[in-house]
């Protein structure tokens, strides 16, 4: 994909990593519509703002309404809460899944009779796709859900000429993790991998090392992945 000359939609674009997003597209030269609740919150030069708020479908039908030349779509916007799956409220749970599962899946539905062959959805996901902790436990859920969703519609569009990129990585340095003490990774370093990605037609970037360690983990199944589990009985 040539993302100089891409009409991108970028949610969640008015802070972290989805304005590093817009910040880079428009510098590749793409034209950006930079989606936000409140689009006057977006201070990005060059870009369009627009209202949009992924779990309300009246706001993602009267953006695509606004736009009708998107061919990438980056589903950015997301939510953590910290959301205890035991403890935490059922309504926090279904906060998580609404804006990081069933957001992403709406704006894609909605934005895909702009999407042309040769068009892209770049699916912004997690090293936590593919591993729990019990403190996040929905998030954790969120990010799994939005990575099937994701590896349904690759299948889904491919015929269409329409190529969906997944992006993992682990702690990013924004607003969302900044009660977390870990290595983090900036933020623009983070969307120049993803974006060299789409634009070389990638199914999948693995951002970091967290995200690439933690995929190698799954073929050692539940044991290597959560190595404080009891043993199982021999």
């Amino acid at each position: 994909m040539d993302l100089a000359a891409t009409t991108a939609l970028v949610t969640g674009a008015n802070r972290g990593l989805g304005r590093a997003f817009a910040l880079e597209l428009l510098a590749r030269g793409a034209t950006v519509y930079a989606g936000a609740r409140d689009p006057d919150a977006v201070d990005l030069p060059g870009a369009k703002a627009v209202a949009l708020d992924v779990t309300d479908p009246a706001s993602v039908a009267a953006a695509a309404a606004a736009t009708g030349d998107v061919t990438l779509l980056v589903n950015n916007a997301g939510i953590d809460s910290r959301v205890d799956l035991l403890t935490g409220d059922l309504a926090d749970v279904q906060r998580e899944l609404d804006v990081n599962y069933l957001g992403p899946l709406a704006v894609t539905r909605a934005f895909l009779p702009q999407l042309p062959a040769g068009g892209g959805v770049l699916n912004v996901l997690s090293a936590l796709s593919w591993l729990a902790f019990p403190g996040t436990g929905a998030y954790c859920a969120s990010k799994s859900a939005a990575w099937a969703m994701t590896n349904a519609l690759r299948q889904q569009l491919a015929p269409r000429g329409i190529r969906v990129t997944a992006l993992h990585v682990g702690y990013v340095d924004t607003d969302m993790t900044a009660g977390i003490d870990a290595p983090k990774s900036a933020p623009a370093d983070v969307v120049r991998a993803a974006l060299d990605g789409v634009a070389a037609g990638a199914y999948e970037v693995l951002a970091d090392d967290v995200s690439r360690r933690v995929q190698a983990g799954l073929a050692g199944g539940v044991a290597a992945l959560y190595p404080a589990l009891p043993a199982v009985a021999s």
